[in-house]
């Protein structure tokens, strides 16, 4: 965990972590993903996240919402792009969190000593996480009720919410962090929880 950041309900990390339990009352989550052996697109083990971790104040949503962070933050670790524009010590650790109503991206080395923290205004977001937050309702609400074909129209909005926003998180990041499209999707899932409780 990035020193100095607040506890956190959910963190993956490549180093091996023991399970923790689950208090009553306090959804606590805590995934281990090891990376062995393993490589990145490109061979780069470097310019990568190691771990990601969310602020505690965000306050934990369904069960299916969790999973589907859960997988993001799982795809996140040891795969796609993630450079800090102009430092070094990577694999990274990031910590995602709001602060006084902006995206706070704040990035450690692979020691966990803190290397910067950017600052992005949450508005140029706010519109494509509400459009991406209604179409996911409308989804779930589908798969009770509605024909294939109706499932694959929404599917398709969803899927174009989903790139749209990645695309504005990729500009609003550049010249601060390079991150590859599916690093930059997998992201903006985790916007979706930070701005969607926030």
């Amino acid at each position: 965990m990035i020193a100095g950041a607040q506890r956190v309900f959910y963190a993956i990390s490549d180093v091996p972590a023991a399970r923790t339990r689950s208090t009553r009352g306090q959804r606590v989550r805590r995934f281990a993903k090891t990376l062995e052996g393993s490589t990145v697109p490109g061979g780069d083990k470097t310019n990568r996240l190691s771990e990601v971790t969310l602020d505690e104040s965000i306050a934990p949503g369904t069960l299916a919402v969790e999973r589907e962070c859960a997988a993001a933050i799982s795809d996140l670790v040891g795969e796609g792009t993630f450079e800090p524009i102009g430092r070094t010590g990577g694999p990274f650790r990031l910590n995602l969190s709001m602060v006084e109503g902006r995206l706070a991206f704040a990035v450690a080395d692979a020691k966990g000593e803190a290397l910067v923290t950017h600052l992005l205004a949450a508005s140029p977001l706010r519109r494509v996480v509400r459009d991406y937050a209604a179409i996911c309702e409308s989804h779930r609400e589908a798969v009770r009720s509605a024909s294939p074909s109706g499932l694959e129209a929404i599917d398709m909005a969803r899927r174009g919410l989903h790139n749209e926003g990645s695309e504005i998180l990729v500009e609003r990041l550049k010249g601060k962090i390079r991150v590859d499209f599916p690093t930059a999707r997998r992201l903006f899932t985790l916007i979706c929880l930070l701005l969607g409780r926030n």
